[in-house]
């Protein structure tokens, strides 16, 4: 089981709740209320579909918010992680380098012993 799945289901499982109550129906249905007038049904409905569409909006634009902040966050990590990995690779060659020096040294000075 992959590792990051454990705490992703402990973050999501509190919230299963919520989940379900928000995608439950929140529809007017036709037998839910005997009216005798059909246009003001038809009339409510159409007040709960613009309500929606209107949230709906709202959470499209609030999860778009939300997308732009992390993309923003992952290429400035990504950023510092480049800079971090420069920096690693350039402190590895300087140590390539000395260990060479530092061979060469020690041959030499066994060599004219």
């Amino acid at each position: 089981m992959a590792m990051w799945l454990i705490p992703a289901l402990k973050a999501v499982l509190p919230h299963i709740g919520t989940i379900i109550s928000a995608t439950a129906p929140a529809f007017t249905k036709k037998g839910a209320a005997p009216t005798k007038d059909q246009t003001q049904l038809l009339q409510q409905q159409i007040s709960e579909l613009q309500t929606a569409a209107s949230q709906n909006a709202t959470h499209v634009k609030e999860l778009a918010e939300q997308l732009q902040r992390t993309v923003a966050a992952i290429e400035e990590a990504a950023l510092v992680a480049k800079t971090t990995h420069q920096r690693a690779w350039q402190l590895s060659l300087a140590a390539i380098v000395l260990s060479a020096v530092s061979l060469l040294a020690v041959v030499f000075h066994v060599l004219t012993l």
